[in-house]
């Protein structure tokens, strides 16, 4: 399915000395603050007079801590000539700090037992860690120094940019992530959302260093910042934490992404050199991520394509056996959306799984859901919520999520009622939009 781009881990530099020196606060020490609010029981979230919006969701059960640190800046925000380069400096700020060379930020977390990734979407850039609860001090600091001042020197982007083209060239030669980006940018034209995360191996190999300072000195700003944890976390003394870490700088306009036009339709075939399948995309417009439709688009492509017992799974792959892998997909936007379909077989087999697929999406456009359907899909949904939500990572990218978007905090049983809610005309509406008359169709193939 589509992934974000950029993961980076244990970035490993020189060590600068036998140990870590002492923090050095950027900005204030004074934990002001707008207003907290308590939205659920042990769930906060305050704004910070600098912008930043701290939310914390308390997990007694726990001994860790999942933090993040989420910029509203990505892919999507970068002018044509410099795509790909929110996610080259998302790489660049982990080869070190005025206070730590790479592999301290690395071990400073690892050596407690913890993890740090990031991540870079189309909209926003992430940062995370996960740590033992009584640590919680250390993460924020590694994060906040990481993303607040990092070195962004020229010799580091020589070697980082590098390691960016060979994962550029890992996706080229990944056939089920490269027809993601194909199908992208067939659907959105040129369109920022149709853009690769990664950029391309010319407009990465052009970025300056001095670009990229620029573009940090835009963007990672506190009034561009949300940070979330959740796990065993006290939100005063977390707020404490993260307003002491917070750089004194100038306030930066949050960049809107403006609507796409006429989205792509029609079947476009590419060919790859080598390879032994087929893969193909098919996708339509959806809706944007604040749209009210989009909980009957999650529950119908869910039924769609989300699981064994799937239309698709059981279909193409229990009934014909013309492939392997195939499901449904959704992606929402700030102001755009996309829902679609992957399946993979041999190219003897593409024809008679594309018409297949075909007859799939038309009689859902067509009939929609039976209402049998509609609750066993809704009982499926509501289930992997709740399994969802036993992981501190994902109550963090949950909190996260609320504040990028602008989206009222619902607690779980909120969040059931509105599945419950869909109704048969939501249902409907969201269904068509697989009509297959209004599908771009993307097949990679072998040549």
């Amino acid at each position: 399915m589509p992934r974000n781009r950029g993961s980076s881990q244990t970035h490993v530099g020189e060590r600068a000395g036998a140990e870590t020196p002492p923090p050095v606060r950027v900005g204030g020490t004074s934990p002001e603050r707008i207003g907290t609010e308590e939205l659920d029981s042990g769930v906060f979230r305050t704004l910070l007079p600098g912008g930043t919006e701290v939310w914390t969701e308390r997990m007694d059960s726990m001994r860790s801590v999942a933090i993040g640190c989420w910029f509203r800046a990505g892919s999507a925000h970068e002018p044509a000539r410099l795509a790909g380069a929110a996610h080259l400096l998302e790489h660049l700020v982990f080869k070190g700090t005025s206070r730590r060379s790479a592999l301290q930020i690395a071990s400073e977390i690892e050596d407690l037992g913890g993890s740090l990734d990031a991540y870079t979407s189309h909209e926003h850039t992430a940062f995370l860690a996960r740590i033992p609860d009584d640590r919680t001090a250390v993460g924020i600091d590694v994060l906040c120094d990481l993303a607040f001042q990092p070195r962004l020197e020229a010799g580091d982007l020589s070697l980082e940019r590098e390691v960016v083209l060979e994962e550029i060239a890992r996706c080229d030669d990944t056939p089920d992530d490269l027809v993601f980006d194909l199908h992208a940018e067939f659907l959105y034209g040129g369109h920022p959302y149709g853009r690769p995360i990664l950029g391309s191996r010319e407009t990465v190999s052009a970025i300056t260093a001095d670009e990229l300072q620029a573009l940090h000195a835009g963007a990672y700003c506190p009034s561009n910042l949300v940070v979330a944890a959740a796990g065993r976390v006290d939100h005063e003394a977390f707020l404490d934490l993260v307003a002491q870490d917070l750089p004194d700088c100038r306030d930066t306009a949050r960049q809107a992404v403006a609507a796409p036009d006429q989205p792509g339709t029609g079947l476009r075939r590419v060919a790859r050199p080598s390879g032994r399948q087929t893969h193909i995309v098919a996708g339509a417009p959806g809706v944007a991520i604040g749209d009210p439709l989009r909980d009957a688009v999650i529950l119908v492509g869910t039924a769609l394509g989300g699981g064994m017992r799937s239309r698709l799974f059981q279909r193409i792959r229990e009934e014909l056996g013309l492939a392997y892998a195939v499901y449904s997909f959704h992606a929402f936007y700030l102001s755009a959306g996309h829902v679609g379909t992957y399946l993979g077989t041999r190219p003897e087999t593409t024809e008679q799984a594309l018409e297949a697929l075909r007859a799939e999406l038309r009689r859902l456009a067509t009939e929609g859901l039976s209402q049998e359907e509609m609750a066993a899909t809704r009982t499926q949904l509501k289930g992997q919520i709740v399994l969802a939500l036993e992981s501190p990572g994902s109550r963090m990218h949950r909190l996260a999520s609320l504040g990028l978007s602008g989206e009222p905090y619902r607690s779980l049983d909120e969040i059931m009622a509105r599945i419950d809610g869909v109704t048969a005309d939501e249902a409907a509406a969201a269904a068509a939009m697989y009509d297959p008359d209004g599908l771009a169709v993307l097949e990679l193939h072998p040549a």
